[in-house]
């Protein structure tokens, strides 16, 4: 079962870029972030809206040096044909990073996201860093869309952690207080929020 802390699965598939079919492998991505999520099918109801919201925050994801990849079980064909249509008509319009085909199902079941007896992913969701680990994850069952602002206040928070050393409370956001974590010094914080 994969876990946080662990590697990355790596997997090599092709992909709808820019309306155009690619071979995207997640290695080529080691040195950036990498926002891979999960979605169960092309054409239905929840999933445009969490892959167009993705897609027109797409720059709040590079400025923090993040590639965003989105993986369903459909063929990257029928990504394309989903591309290709409308966002009025349920379609998704012009999407901003790599939708990857996962028809065989390997890379759902090896991020442990897949509905065996559906053949469909879970809302799985891992925020990779730029040596491959999985730093977090989170996996919403098929009815519930995910949230944007949740995500980039995650990567936030482990990008503030790597460079200060310091960790993120509940609800942390950029510039809220962090606690040093050690014994003596994580008081100070417990005193301030705790007066």
């Amino acid at each position: 079962m994969i876990q946080v802390q662990q590697k990355a699965p790596d997997f090599k598939a092709k992909a709808v870029v820019g309306g155009e079919f690619k071979d995207v492998q997640l290695a080529d991505y080691r040195g950036k972030y990498v926002l891979l999520f999960f979605y169960p099918l092309d054409f239905t109801f929840v999933c445009p809206t969490e892959i167009t919201a993705f897609s027109d925050r797409i720059q709040d994801f590079e400025k923090r040096g993040v590639q965003v990849l989105a993986v369903s079980v459909d063929s990257h064909y029928t990504h394309l044909a989903w591309v290709r249509t409308p966002r009025k008509q349920g379609g998704l319009g012009q999407v901003q990073y790599p939708i990857v085909a996962d028809l065989n199902k390997q890379i759902s079941r090896e991020y442990g996201v897949l509905l065996e007896g559906m053949g469909v992913a879970l809302r799985g969701l891992f925020l990779i860093d730029r040596e491959g680990a999985i730093r977090h994850m989170v996996v919403n069952d098929l009815p519930l869309g995910r949230s944007v602002d949740e995500t980039l206040r995650m990567i936030d928070a482990l990008q503030f952690f790597e460079k200060n050393g310091e960790v993120c409370p509940a609800d942390w956001k950029p510039g809220a207080k962090s606690i040093k974590p050690n014994p003596v010094d994580s008081k100070k914080y417990f005193e301030t929020v705790n007066a």
